[in-house]
């Protein structure tokens, strides 16, 4: 293999994916608790040019332009390149890059580890706090921890969000996918960080419970629906389950994952209100 294959190549390798073509950066879609080792790529024959070329200028020129030297040295020479998003489920990776590089030298890693050195990024909807580390000159990881979001209800025209203990987390204009709408609950009024003010206050230990059964069964449930006795009817589309209470939910939970396939295109309610084993017969309606 040439030198110039092997260039070629190590641009491209390392797992590392090209952002699409309007983006300055190379981003990667990391994973959590992922580790990309620090030390990034090795420095290139570029910079190493440039270096040398600033050092013979700046022993020939004054103060002023040996200042100016060394700035364009850092810029040029702390540029990103690579980025890694780790973490993200609301925003894409591209919307969490232009949230910590978009400001003026927000592409320069030198001034975003000074900028969040000891601290993360608040005030984002949806996002608990992000941490900006700088593997090398050239490449950054951007962590996201994001807030734990059980359901939203609708209020005053916006989607307000709430979290495990049934507290508001934040009120958008825009209804995110994979996050249920709790129907069926009565409240009066809608403050911002703080909690849901309903009668029964277990109601929120109960949805996060059915939304974590939802989760390890790959279901994603469009409304879950309390009526009066405080039984649930979950919402996929246009075909309901009637659950019932809480007994034997993880076994009606399985069960549903089996049988909604098979109810694909149509309308109507699945029965598993009596539902408490394998061998039972589960009954689908049919809407008039």
């Amino acid at each position: 293999m040439d030198r110039k294959t092997a260039k070629k190549e190590w641009k491209t390798g390392g797992g590392l994916l090209r952002s699409p073509e309007k983006s300055r950066f190379r981003v990667v879609n990391g994973r959590k608790n992922s580790s990309p080792q620090k030390g990034g790529g090795l420095e290139s024959l570029q910079r190493r040019g440039l270096r040398r070329r600033l050092l013979i200028l700046a022993a020939s020129l004054g103060i002023p332009a040996l200042l100016a030297l060394v700035f364009l040295f850092l810029l040029q020479y702390f540029h990103v390149e690579n980025i890694y998003v780790e973490g993200n489920l609301h925003y894409t990776s591209e919307e969490i890059i232009d949230m910590v590089t978009g400001e003026r030298f927000g592409d320069n890693s030198l001034y975003l580890s000074l900028k969040y050195r000891n601290k993360g990024v608040e005030g984002i909807p949806f996002i608990q706090t992000m941490d900006v580390d700088v593997l090398s000159p050239d490449t950054i990881r951007i962590v996201v921890y994001e807030k734990t979001v059980a359901g939203y209800v609708e209020y005053l025209d916006r989607y307000m969000y709430f979290d495990r203990d049934g507290i508001v987390v934040e009120a958008s204009e825009t209804k995110t996918e994979g996050i249920p709408e709790i129907a069926g609950i009565e409240f009066s009024q809608v403050v911002l960080y703080e909690p849901l003010p309903v009668e029964n206050g277990g109601i929120f230990r109960e949805i996060l419970s059915i939304t974590q059964i939802l989760s390890k069964y790959g279901l994603s449930a469009d409304k879950i629906y309390f009526d009066d006795t405080g039984e649930m009817t979950l919402y996929f589309g246009e075909v309901r389950a009637k659950l019932g209470d809480e007994g034997n939910i993880e076994e009606k939970m399985a069960r549903l994952q089996q049988l909604l396939p098979s109810a694909e295109g149509k309308k109507g309610v699945f029965r598993l209100e009596n539902y408490s084993g394998s061998g039972e017969n589960v009954s689908f309606e049919l809407d008039g």
